[in-house]
């Protein structure tokens, strides 16, 4: 009968490095001397730990929080390809409870790190809407595929570089995307034409607006649409944060600075 301890130095041995999910400060003191890189993944750098990847929305679904932490750690040179790290977070309460041995695949980054760092919008935002995108993928409009454009953050230029479609039904409202009951009306919306725009904090400033930016020069992938060009050139001429539903392929697809960073099934999701 094999030896549990043996079982588990197989899964933390001969690792590169690992990746500490907002640890204790106890905890992480004992990670200190460690002979390989010991990173912190938290929403703050409390500990004043060296290296750390910030952690803009606590994940509940660990895969996608081993996976942020990773991709943050490549972005900062802290993992390679190919290396071994040991992933250690809380599952079950608030105690470092799993552990999880992940080898680095730099051609398998999801985006999920370049769609939340570095963004005027709050994180929570783009995390409700592009939460709301994947459930208008899996479920459609009435039980149909439908096709939507969320532009998010930086608003006021977004304003500046697009036309109403039709009256406004949000233009006196202070609705937050983040509400439930608007959740709903978002998704009955989404049949019609047209953006939907949203700003930094998650109020939704506009739908039914049609963008207007030059489509000059953007280089978006072969067999998409206007719907990702559009995405794509608001947002390489503004700050904001393009999420889009392809109507045809059912994927979800972020646009930041003109390019695309993250493509996702949402039935895989």
């Amino acid at each position: 009968m094999a030896d549990p301890n043996e079982l588990l130095e197989e899964i933390l041995g001969d690792v590169d490095g690992i990746l500490l999910f907002s640890p204790t400060t106890s905890y992480y003191e004992r990670f200190v001397d460690a002979d390989v890189e010991v990173v912190v993944v938290a929403g703050e750098n409390d500990l004043d730990a060296d290296p750390f990847v910030e952690l803009p929305v606590e994940f509940q679904d660990v895969y996608d929080r081993v996976r942020f932490g990773i991709e943050g750690a490549m972005e900062q040179d802290l993992l390679d390809d190919g290396d071994v790290v040991a992933c250690v977070s809380s599952v079950f309460d608030e105690d470092l409870d799993t552990v999880s041995r992940v080898r680095v695949d730099a051609d398998a980054t999801s985006g999920v790190y370049d769609l939340f760092a570095n963004t005027r919008a709050e994180p929570d935002v783009l995390r409700s809407v592009l939460e709301l995108v994947i459930e208008l993928g899996k479920k459609g409009q009435k039980g149909q595929p439908v096709g939507a454009l969320f532009v998010v953050g930086d608003a006021g230029k977004v304003m500046n570089k697009s036309r109403p479609l039709s009256y406004n039904p949000f233009e006196k409202s202070h609705v937050h995307v983040g509400d439930p009951i608007v959740k709903v009306m978002l998704k009955e919306f989404s049949r019609l034409d047209g953006a939907f725009v949203i700003s930094d904090a998650g109020k939704i400033v506009s739908a039914y607006r049609y963008l207007e930016p030059s489509a000059e020069g953007v280089d978006i992938p072969k067999g998409l649409g206007t719907r990702h060009m559009a995405a794509g050139a608001i947002t390489r001429d503004t700050n904001a944060t393009a999420i889009v539903l392809s109507e045809s392929d059912g994927m979800v697809r972020a646009f930041k600075g003109g390019s695309l960073v993250l493509e996702l099934d949402p039935e895989e999701y």
